[in-house]
């Protein structure tokens, strides 16, 4: 019989980038859904609210702050479109082979962030 436990535990999986793009996954995923939908409503309650209200709007996601929300929330949709590139690959059948699998886990977040940096880019030297 084999000594290998039936249900696995954290104290036993070896922490690698795999584990950590999973938990990216679920992460960016949920920020994005309840920062993100918390920015969408705030901004079509302040387009209906008149120019006063869209003038506050616009003031606090110009503000410091409001550039970090931004950003993050963009930083979590490439991190979330990466793994889910990723993830897509593996359900197909492919990358499953070790190195494969460690490189396009340490290069998916890598990616994201390249992204995200290009798509500020974009925005703010236009």
């Amino acid at each position: 019989m084999s000594q290998r436990p039936l249900s696995p535990h954290l104290q036993i999986w070896r922490w690698g980038p795999h584990m950590l793009v999973s938990i990216l996954h679920r992460a960016t995923g949920d920020g994005m859904a309840l920062v993100g939908l918390a920015v969408l409503v705030w901004w079509l309650g302040a387009i209906a609210g008149g120019p006063e209200a869209y003038e506050t709007f616009s003031g606090v996601m110009t503000s410091p702050l409001g550039w970090v929300v931004m950003v993050g929330l963009s930083w979590a949709f490439f991190t979330h479109m990466m793994s889910g590139l990723r993830h897509f690959v593996l359900d197909i059948g492919a990358g499953y082979e070790l190195n494969t699998n460690r490189f396009w886990s340490m290069a998916s977040p890598i990616i994201a962030i390249l992204l995200t940096c290009a798509f500020w880019a974009l925005i703010l030297l236009r």
